[in-house]
């Protein structure tokens, strides 16, 4: 196999969306960045798409000029779906998933969502799920959406914007989408019924080649083949490196935004689809169970603003003996406590920075561990992404679970390196690369009789 001399990983994430240059052994040589767009438009919160193509425009030329960008890889959130015209122009406007759906439409679905026998998938707040979406833009926009002739999700339309042909992908469709048949990988009984299913775009494996890149992207000439892939979902890309890497079995909490668990054990029938658990889809088309927590925009709203690297053991040991706690959920998503979302609450005074930081960081870590116990997590546990470099949060982790071994990746950018492996598997293989990680050593701090507490603060709201 002859190497991409250059790889550029285009990344759209909800809160920043960036193109990150590797070379062909997985360093990362340059990235550009720029803050992720959402608009409120008529109907529904809107994502624009646009600003952050446009500012591909001169980042790509920037990065082929340090080193010949022969494959160009996207990647981005699950939770967004496209509908194109006979055009290929959008026939209906983007949507953020964090838009609020009407009760009515709401209503509408619920009757009509398929078991979780099917999708793996509970019926999802906001406008998660990306048949909720086409739902709620069918009924609000029945003209523009009566145009549609094509259906994709995000990381594709972004691969079709830059060049490639439409196309969808089994990560990208099998992430909490309603739209999938986990049974059969086929089109859900959902989608049969609304008639998306004879509009999705062809399926295309992550790794395939479905176009160049346009002329628009490639300023006065690039260096580079400019060969452009299907794209990922970019939890799925994060999975991807360590199966690369050859681990074995474990457990990933693939961080940001969100915090995905993917475990390579967990048995996908036993899974309890209250406490957030879901199956996603790999990119070779492996069913594989995974617990879910809106763990960085809840960490976000306990810290009030304070970064996590403003947390310290000192501080969430006088937390701990002051009885002060944060009890779930802060958002709509209650994870993996359910009937908990919107009820988060906070018992006690916490006024510092430094004390905001070590609580957000000692909830995260009670509420991943309480998702860790609903998929039965037994194998090594790998924390990838921003809260890999928590050490609050780690080190507290690993008192929690003592059995296990907590790793840390000692790479910030792993989706988009896992993203980036996609370039050096052309015929389907997975390549083998090495993962740089650290062993994490427990806080030293008894959390046992706290986390009791907080167990039962949270199972009765009004104690």
């Amino acid at each position: 196999m002859t190497l991409p001399r250059a790889i550029a990983v285009v990344d759209v994430g909800y809160t920043s969306s960036k193109v990150i240059l590797f070379a062909p052994d997985l360093t990362k040589l340059a990235e550009r960045k720029m803050a992720s767009t959402q608009r409120q438009g008529r109907n529904y919160s809107e994502i624009d798409i646009e600003p952050f193509l446009s500012f591909l425009e001169n980042a790509l030329p920037e990065l082929d000029a340090m080193a010949p960008v022969d494959t160009i890889v996207t990647s981005a959130h699950g939770a967004c779906i496209a509908s194109l015209d006979e055009r290929g122009a959008l026939s209906v406007p983007l949507m953020d998933y964090m838009s609020e759906p009407p009760p009515e439409i709401v209503a509408d679905y619920t009757p009509q969502c398929p078991s979780y026998a099917e999708t793996f998938s509970p019926q999802l707040p906001v406008a998660l799920l990306h048949a909720m979406q086409l739902f709620w833009q069918q009924r609000v926009k029945p003209e523009a959406f009566a145009q549609t002739c094509t259906i994709l999700p995000l990381m594709q339309y972004v691969a079709h914007r830059l060049g490639g042909a439409p196309v969808t992908e089994i990560s990208s469709m099998g992430c909490q989408s309603h739209l999938l048949n986990l049974n059969t990988l086929g089109a859900s009984s959902l989608a049969v019924s609304q008639g998306w299913a004879g509009k999705l775009a062809r399926r295309a494996n992550a790794w395939e080649t479905i176009g160049t890149l346009s002329s628009r992207y490639r300023g006065t000439g690039l260096k580079g083949r400019g060969d452009v892939l299907a794209g990922i979902h970019d939890s799925n890309a994060n999975y991807l490196r360590y199966l690369a890497g050859g681990i074995g079995d474990f457990t990933l909490l693939s961080t940001g935004t969100w915090i995905i668990g993917f475990d390579t054990r967990a048995n996908v029938k036993a899974l309890d689809q209250s406490r957030d658990i879901v199956a996603n889809v790999d990119c070779l088309g492996r069913v594989v169970s995974c617990c879910r927590f809106f763990g960085g925009k809840e960490f976000e709203v306990v810290a009030s603003g304070a970064d996590g690297s403003r947390a310290s053991l000192s501080s969430v040991y006088r937390l701990i003996s002051g009885g002060v706690m944060a009890l779930p959920s802060f958002t709509d998503s209650g994870g993996p406590i359910p009937n908990s979302g919107k009820l988060g609450r906070i018992i006690g005074k916490v006024e510092t920075e430094e004390d905001r930081a070590s609580l957000a960081s000692l909830y995260c870590a009670l509420m991943v561990n309480e998702s860790l116990d609903a998929i039965h997590s037994s194998a090594d546990i790998i924390v990838d992404g921003p809260f890999s470099e928590n050490d609050v949060f780690l080190r507290l982790l690993a008192s929690l679970r003592p059995h296990q071994k907590i790793r840390a990746s000692l790479l910030r950018d792993g989706t988009a390196a896992g993203a980036a492996c996609l370039a050096l598997m052309p015929d389907g293989l997975l390549p083998r690369i090495d993962i740089a990680m650290r062993d994490i050593v427990p806080a030293g701090i008894d959390v046992m009789q706290y986390q009791s507490a907080w167990r039962t603060h949270h199972a009765n709201p009004h104690s």
